[in-house]
């Protein structure tokens, strides 16, 4: 049997290969953006965010170590108060000119109470899985990548993949919030009931959450497995995957007419460690068929067949905080949008063809996901399950027909963008999408009237 692993690094070879035979050798890459220059005309240090898109310089920088600091900062610092994770968000929610917070010495889990881990949201979700490990338990479910922070990840309504299952805010059954006023309001479905439904997805608008306690399930090994298989079959396959599967995700590869999926079971057999990720060479290999074949779809469709088609599925079964995340070292930028169920597949038919008439440049998978419902305000799976379609594009390359080509498509079939992804819908498009935006906007204007917390991204999203 011919391995995913060995198939790709031979592809990668064979590729290079044929491309340095030829006039065009398929290795050349764009340069670098510019970067902006480390520090401004004041002196103020540069913060970028994780794919450089963004950046601002922060008049000032704060790292709470307490409660107390977090409060203190948040009545006198100069505005606007921006919290900050990770930095894994493509849109501008983080920039300020005022103050910029990390809460990475509010870490760890402070308390169990029975099943469910207090955790403060400064916490790592990589750091928090061997946590809650040692105690026999696991988050229900994890994003693609787990650098963020806690804090970052209910901010935007970062979420897994999985029929049954909720995003990371949907698991929150309490939190603590700090206001610009000097509170700190404690949070759940009776108490500041509104306020909780309002704040586990809040954009960093509504005050700094500081903790927040998670339910958590039995910590049991999963079995993953990756495979290749064509496009329209994994189309046609996926309802019944999501159904029969744990997690279930595939990436529809453009230019290929092949698609990789990827399912996660639970399973009581002995583990089996995941081998190093492949995912580096085969995002190579698709950039050196991008650049080898010179735009040429047919051409580029046979090579990545050859190179790609026959590998075979790869197979790991360790404990789920091992499997569910993965490492991203290749920077992107990327838009994605949730969808209803009913539209969810025939508008990533729509975005695949769209790219493969017009944007040859483009060689990153499309991810592809399935979220349950919740009911938090400001949650795009509020009011029914979503299915998640992902776009994205190197750090190298335009992103800007993401925002002319793809989301169109995506908001002719009903989609919510992911909040911490690019788009550019503004108040009034929002508030055809979400049934309490205005009950969101009423708390935003009673917990922070002055505006201490809105930088002029989120004054434009929120029409102030």
């Amino acid at each position: 049997m011919i391995s995913r692993r060995a198939t790709l690094a031979a592809g990668a070879a064979g590729v290079v290969a044929v491309g340095a035979g030829g006039t065009f050798l398929a290795t050349r890459d764009k340069p670098e953006p510019p970067s902006p220059p480390s520090l401004d005309a004041d002196k103020r240090l540069l913060w970028r965010n994780w794919s450089g898109i963004e950046h601002a310089y922060p008049a000032a920088r704060l790292a709470p170590k307490s409660e107390a600091e977090v409060v203190q900062a948040l009545k006198t610092a100069v505005a606007p108060v921006r919290a900050v994770g990770a930095g894994h968000s493509f849109t501008a929610l983080v920039p300020t000119s005022g103050s910029l917070m990390t809460l990475d010495g509010l870490a760890g889990v402070e308390r169990w109470e029975g099943e469910e881990a207090v955790v403060w949201a400064g916490t790592r979700l990589g750091a928090l899985g061997p946590t809650l490990a040692e105690r026999g338990r696991a988050m229900a479910n994890l994003p693609d990548i787990n650098k963020q922070s806690l804090g970052g990840c209910l901010g935007t309504a970062t979420h897994g993949t999985g029929k049954a299952l909720k995003a990371i805010h949907g698991d929150v059954t309490a939190l603590r919030l700090a206001t610009v006023s000097g509170e700190i309001l404690d949070c759940d479905a009776n108490q500041n009931a509104d306020v909780f439904q309002a704040a586990k997805v809040s954009l960093g608008a509504l005050g700094v959450i500081t903790q927040a306690r998670l339910a958590t399930t039995s910590n049991r090994r999963l079995h993953r497995r990756v495979w290749i298989e064509p496009f329209e079959a994994m189309v046609e396959a996926a309802e019944a995957r999501w159904n029969r599967h744990r997690n279930f995700e595939f990436y529809a590869v453009p230019f290929t007419d092949l698609a990789a999926g990827i399912s996660h079971d639970e399973t009581d057999a002995a583990a089996t460690p995941r081998a190093a990720s492949t995912d580096d060479a085969f995002l190579e290999v698709l950039k050196q068929l991008r650049n080898l074949t010179r735009f040429s779809s047919p051409l580029r469709k046979a090579a990545a067949k050859a190179l790609l088609g026959s590998a075979e599925p790869e197979e790991a079964i360790d404990e789920g905080w091992k499997l569910l995340s993965t490492e991203r070292p290749v920077r992107f930028n990327e838009m994605e949008f949730h969808l209803p169920v009913a539209t969810h597949l025939a508008a990533l038919k729509a975005v695949v063809a769209a790219i493969e008439t017009h944007r040859p440049d483009v060689f990153f998978p499309i991810e592809v996901r399935r979220i349950a419902a919740d009911e938090a305000w400001l949650s795009p799976f509020q009011g029914g399950p979503r299915g998640s379609i992902a776009v994205h594009c190197h750090y190298k390359d335009e992103y800007d027909f993401l925002f002319s080509l793809i989301q169109p498509i995506l908001r002719k079939h009903g989609g919510r963008p992911h909040w911490g992804k690019l788009h550019s819908l503004k108040a009034r498009d929002l508030a055809a999408l979400y049934p309490n935006w205005n009950d969101f906007l009423e708390v935003r204007r009673r917990l922070d009237p002055e505006g201490r917390l809105l930088n002029p991204y989120l004054k434009a999203l929120f029409g102030v």
